[in-house]
C-alpha cells in the first residue's frame, strides 16, 4: 500500500493531535516490520516442511514460536490466531517427522 495514493488527511491543530500523528507513523512502521517478521518466519516453516528436512523445519519451528508468541503479546495478531497458527505447524513438523 502506497501512501500517496491514500487521501491527504488534515493538519492536527492541537499539540497534542500532533504529537499522536507523529507517534502513530513509528508505530505504524514498527508494526509492519513484526507483522512482515511474522509472516516471513511462518514462510520458513512451511518451506522447510514441504522440503522434507525434519532438522530444519524443528529448528525453524521453535524459532517461529517466539516470534509468534511476541507479536501476539504485542496485539498485532489476536492471542488465538497466534495459537491456531502454532498448533497447525506443530502438526505439519511432527507429521513429518513421524513419517520420516
Amino acid at each position: 500500500m502506497a501512501t500517496s495514493s491514500k487521501a491527504k488527511k488534515k493538519t492536527v491543530r492541537l499539540a497534542s493531535g500532533r504529537k499522536r500523528a507523529r507517534q502513530d507513523v513509528k508505530l505504524n512502521a514498527a508494526n509492519t516490520s513484526l507483522r512482515s517478521r511474522f509472516r516471513t518466519v511462518v514462510k520458513n516453516v512451511q518451506k522447510a516442511v514441504l522440503g522434507g528436512d525434519k532438522a530444519k523445519a524443528t529448528d525453524t519451528f521453535k524459532t517461529a514460536q517466539s516470534v509468534i508468541d511476541s507479536v501476539a503479546d504485542k496485539g498485532i495478531f489476536h492471542k488465538n490466531k497466534a495459537a491456531r497458527l502454532k498448533s497447525r505447524l506443530a502438526a505439519k513438523v511432527k507429521a513429518l517427522a513421524l513419517a520420516a
